[in-house]
């Protein structure tokens, strides 16, 4: 059985040569579409522009078609999305992500009608999707598309979208002695093959990655985007004041908040010394060899082999299990609860537990001080604190006032 396609969606191509040193193609981005795929022309650092060039192609490959106060069993819901992801999508924080979700519902319903929808339908939505919290999200996607196709008169009504449960937050957080283990384990990993390691060492960019993550509680894809130095659409780091900006200039702000972030000192001394790595080479001279000293400087946070990751997920995982943070099933495949989110929780669990005051807290970590008590304050030393000394205390005596009347 063939796999389904992925739909649209952008991929870095690095440069590739032919033996003799001629140019096969550039690096850069590329829109992936099936067996098709187009140059976006832009660097790594223009993501944000790829993104948009995604979001057009996506409204493109598609004209919906736009006449007015229609049925719903005369819309196609491809319609609905490509409208949607014209007019609306381009204009979203992260619009490749939009544009992604969209194609995902699009594999699904693509081809129905409007009035096909109901509760039946977005339930084998769910069902046959590998997470809940995806669907959620895509269904919201769907939900936000077809009201926009309504607004604007284009459907004389619009189904109601039946989204699945939000699914229980994770409550895991790692300890000192945890954090410490995980650490070390990704900056101790190395190549290896045959079972034999290497002196090449792999998860150095993971340890730096846990680093941030765990000392200023920043979400992954901000610390995975972030430069060392200004750079445009991108955020960054401030060297020299020691702080984190973690939304790039111009970035639509969203309800997962980035605000700027003061660096630790002992985070702003390690990410000072990562601008700049040492390294030796070794040379020949009048046929003997020679060891030479070079600086080289490092452009982002989170680098390997001189680019940005996008992800670490899956080095982060090899860490977990290195470290011996999860378990293994009955298969022998490693399992985990610790993900690259749990170190945000790490992060807020442990100001909590140092006494930190609510709003500090909030702002440092950029969330709503109403989610950090709801979530986290249980491990604030004040928590209830006061409720419990006077539950155990003795109710005091009362005062009955006498009503003799004392005759002088």
């Amino acid at each position: 059985m063939p796999r389904p396609a992925k739909g649209a969606r952008l991929h870095w191509r690095d440069e590739f040569r032919k033996k003799d040193g001629s140019l096969i193609h550039a690096a850069g981005w590329f829109i992936y579409d099936g067996d098709k795929r187009y140059s976006t022309g832009c660097a790594r650092a223009d993501l944000a522009e790829a993104e948009k060039q995604l979001a057009e192609y996506i409204a493109k490959r598609h004209r919906p078609t736009r006449h007015r106060h229609r049925d719903p069993d005369q819309v196609k819901i491809a319609d609905v999305l490509n409208v949607y992801g014209s007019e609306v999508a381009p204009n979203h924080a992260r619009p490749s992500e939009t544009a992604s979700r969209l194609a995902a519902i699009a594999k699904f319903f693509g081809r129905l009608n409007v009035a096909d929808i109901n509760g039946q339908l977005c339930r084998d939505y769910v069902k046959q999707a590998s997470t809940t919290s995806a669907t959620r999200r895509q269904l919201e996607d769907l939900r936000a598309a077809l009201k926009h196709y309504y607004d604007e008169g284009y459907v004389t009504s619009i189904p109601a979208i039946v989204l699945p449960e939000k699914s229980v937050g994770r409550q895991r957080w790692l300890t000192r002695s945890e954090a410490a283990r995980l650490i070390l384990a990704a900056w101790r990993m190395r190549q290896t093959w045959k079972g034999v390691a290497s002196d090449r060492r792999t998860g150095q960019h993971v340890a730096r990655f846990i680093l941030v993550a765990l000392y200023t509680g920043t979400r992954s894809g901000a610390i995975c985007e972030a430069a060392i130095r200004p750079t445009e659409g991108q955020g960054y780091i401030d060297l020299q004041r020691g702080v984190f900006y973690r939304r790039a200039d111009g970035e639509r702000e969203t309800k997962k908040r980035r605000p700027p972030v003061r660096l630790p000192d002992r985070l702003l001394a390690h990410i000072r010394r990562w601008a700049t790595t040492p390294v030796s080479i070794k040379t020949k001279a009048r046929g003997k060899s020679k060891t030479i000293g070079r600086m080289i400087a490092h452009d982002f946070v989170v680098e390997w082999q001189g680019h940005p990751v996008g992800s670490v997920r899956k080095a982060f995982e090899t860490a977990c299990e290195i470290a011996g943070l999860g378990w293994y099933d009955e298969d022998g495949k490693f399992q985990t609860d610790v993900t690259p989110h749990v170190l945000r929780h790490t992060a807020a669990t442990w100001l909590m537990q140092n006494g930190t005051d609510l709003s500090l807290a909030a702002d440092f970590l950029g969330m709503t001080e109403a989610v950090l008590r709801s979530t986290y304050y249980h491990h604030h030393p004040d928590f209830q604190a006061e409720a419990a000394e006077k539950i155990t205390a003795k109710a005091p005596a009362l005062k009955v006032k006498s009503n003799v009347v004392r005759m002088r």
